[in-house]
């Protein structure tokens, strides 16, 4: 007889286990990690769908959150958007994060030389998060901003990131990724393999071919026991074609080299 296949066991499902854990608020946190940066409005089934919870449970985390006012509602629509206290809690979040005052006039030295858009991110879990950006004055740059997130699987900076962790926290961040988003997880598979060994090789990794977004990432010790921070450099892939990105990886690497010297020197 065949085995039965364990379950994937990552953080938060070792941390369920702890009596300290309160799984209620968990519930509501994960309601609210719901929202997509371009959606505005969800409705109760798609909330469930999202979370793995009952409509049930839903419902009832879903109106404490809208009398603490993180949820609005919308009784004709019958849906759920973000209340601006979650807006508030992240820009509080952000203007804490000294690092980006010290970086960002590099990081727009950059934009403008390379006529592209340049992002910082750190990791979340199986994610990276923009915590900084920067655009050229060019017409056409990305459209992704602060708050942005992106998989460790499915983006250069993402893949950058994953490949600057150790064996051990690249497992459970993989493992976390697989269980929050299994599609993002297997769609993230193909090129894994030819970005490591380009992480390994040259500490760059560029966008896949055929990829809507042209873009090269590097990564960024802050030199205070914390990951590395993912840097990257893209814009359409018209224009940033495998050629001029092969031009922009040097200049790349020189920005994070600097990037380090300066807030180490600031530290």
């Amino acid at each position: 007889m065949g085995r039965t296949a364990r379950p994937i066991k990552t953080p938060r499902s070792q941390a369920e286990e702890d009596r300290r854990f309160v799984t209620a608020l968990a519930r509501g946190l994960d309601v609210l990690r719901c929202f997509q940066r371009s959606e505005q409005w969800l409705p109760n089934q798609e909330i469930a769908r999202r979370t793995g919870l009952p409509k049930a449970t839903v419902s009832r985390l879903a109106y404490t959150l809208t009398t603490l006012g993180y949820l609005e509602h919308s009784p004709e629509r019958e849906m759920y958007a973000l209340g601006l206290p979650v807006l508030g809690l992240g820009f509080k979040v952000l203007s804490h994060f000294e690092l980006g005052r010290i970086v960002r006039p590099f990081m727009q030295a950059l934009a403008d030389e390379a006529q592209a858009a340049v992002s910082l991110a750190v990791r979340s879990g199986g994610w990276v998060v923009y915590v900084a950006h920067c655009r050229s004055a060019a017409p056409l740059t990305l459209g992704l901003d602060v708050g942005a997130r992106l998989s460790l699987t499915r983006s250069a900076i993402g893949r950058a990131v994953l490949f600057s962790l150790n064996e051990a926290t690249r497992s459970t961040a993989l493992a976390t990724l697989k269980a929050e988003a299994p599609l993002e997880w297997e769609q993230g598979q193909a090129g894994l393999e030819q970005a490591e060994a380009s992480y390994r090789r040259q500490g760059v990794v560029l966008s896949l071919p055929g990829a809507d977004i042209g873009a090269a990432a590097v990564t960024l010790d802050p030199g205070d026991g914390r990951e590395r921070f993912g840097l990257n450099c893209g814009g359409p892939a018209s224009l940033m074609t495998p050629q001029r990105l092969a031009q922009i990886a040097p200049r790349l690497l020189d920005t994070a080299a600097r990037m380090e010297r300066a807030i180490r020197s600031e530290n």
